[in-house]
């Protein structure tokens, strides 16, 4: 049972995930209010949800853009991407909102569009997070904020569920797949109350805005040396 409801919390589907997708719009708000404000989103600006979920942080953010927003969102549970499609069908309507079936390994995003981004408590269920965090600094603008919201280690690995499948990386470890990504860190914030209080972790582009070793990198260092 304990397993069946991690993988639901990784990966919502069916009815049951309909329901995860309620319990979790419950129990991330603080997080993700958290995270929305660390953004500092101005009017107008194009904001992303990452793993959004039950849809709670697409609600928050749209609300924060404006009127002359915009806010993607992108999930690789069919059903949170219908669920959402569902719900903010007048924002999508107006093109103030649009919704991805994909991966925050592979980002169906453009270069530079995003002035803010965030991804809250999604981490845990991705091996390849150098691969998310060149993605990250890939689509942010070169003044943008990305936040990345994860509960506390020693909090979670005291939960049952987190035995399965669960990745409970240490702080210090995000950050430093985040540097080699091509991010730097700006900001840890807490959501919560004493020790077990939630990270948000705070970053922007490195100086040059690309991951170590990506095409795009060498591409560069090659042109600079020819």
């Amino acid at each position: 049972m304990l397993a069946g409801f991690a993988a639901q919390l990784g990966k919502p589907s069916g009815l049951r995930g309909l329901v995860v997708g309620t319990m979790l719009n419950r129990t991330n708000r603080g997080m993700i209010s958290v995270a929305v404000d660390a953004l500092e989103l101005k009017s107008g600006a194009t904001a992303a949800d990452l793993g959004f979920g039950g849809g709670l942080g697409l609600a928050m953010l749209v609300e924060r853009v404006g009127t002359q927003g915009h806010v993607l969102g992108v999930d690789f549970s069919p059903t949170m991407v219908r669920r959402a499609s569902g719900h903010f069908d007048r924002e999508i309507a107006a093109g103030r909102m649009q919704l991805h079936l994909g991966s925050i390994t592979q980002l169906p995003l453009e270069d530079g569009s995003i002035d803010g981004a965030m991804t809250i408590n999604t981490i845990y269920f991705i091996a390849e997070l150098d691969r998310v965090f060149s993605e990250l600094a890939r689509v942010i603008t070169k003044d943008g904020r990305v936040v990345v919201g994860i509960g506390d280690r020693e909090n979670m690995a005291r939960m049952p569920m987190t035995t399965y499948g669960y990745r409970l990386r240490p702080v210090e470890e995000v950050i430093a797949l985040a540097k080699t990504g091509g991010l730097d860190l700006q900001g840890h914030k807490r959501a919560g109350e004493g020790d077990v209080a939630a990270h948000l972790l705070v970053f922007a582009r490195d100086q040059d805005g690309v991951a170590v070793g990506s095409p795009r990198e060498v591409a560069a260092a090659s042109k600079r040396s020819s």
